[in-house]
């Protein structure tokens, strides 16, 4: 069994290869913000969140989406992680990966262009229930903060062709599954 955790920012094509990924492993993908987006609409919910700040928000999406990908795991079935982690993100997956007697996979996407990586932002429609699309300033902020995760098995560019870096994960995965 795997745990893979796709991380990396908004629009780098995290989702997409969380997709191929959970398709090429018949895994479940939980992405962050599916399980943020149920939540928003409960008025009390979404102001105790408010209240917490950013790192709230993820602390309580990151709790979700482990105490799930754990039901899988221990269902006996590999979990595809998809969002915006961190290091603390990162290692929490790891933590439970080894507590579950899993195998972890950390992938990060990147897009290294920005007029590229701003074109994705700017066009892209999830169409996630409840839930929003953010702008270019946003991701642009979160850009110039960013610092990747340690402990990465594979990085993914979004300037490479989709199918180009759906081989190489398919490669990963083949290896490690």
């Amino acid at each position: 069994m795997l745990v893979v955790l796709i991380t990396g920012l908004q629009g780098s094509g995290k989702s997409t290869m969380a997709e191929v990924a959970g398709r090429a492993l018949g895994a479940p993908v939980l992405a962050h913000d599916w399980v943020m987006s149920g939540l928003r609409p409960f008025p009390e919910l979404q102001e105790a969140l408010d209240g917490m700040g950013a790192r709230g928000h993820r602390g309580v999406g990151w709790s979700v989406l482990w105490a799930l990908a754990r039901s899988q795991v221990r269902l006996g079935t590999s979990v595809v992680l998809d969002g915006v982690a961190r290091q603390p993100e990162v290692d929490g997956t790891l933590a439970l990966a080894a507590e579950e007697g899993a195998a972890p996979l950390v992938i990060m996407t990147t897009c290294r262009n920005a007029a590229l990586h701003r074109s994705r932002v700017e066009g892209r429609q999830r169409r996630i229930p409840d839930w929003y699309e953010l702008d270019w300033d946003h991701v642009e902020r979160a850009r110039s903060s960013w610092i990747s995760p340690e402990g990465l098995d594979l990085v993914l560019d979004a300037g490479a062709a989709v199918e180009e870096n759906a081989e190489l994960l398919h490669t990963l995965l083949a290896g490690r599954s």
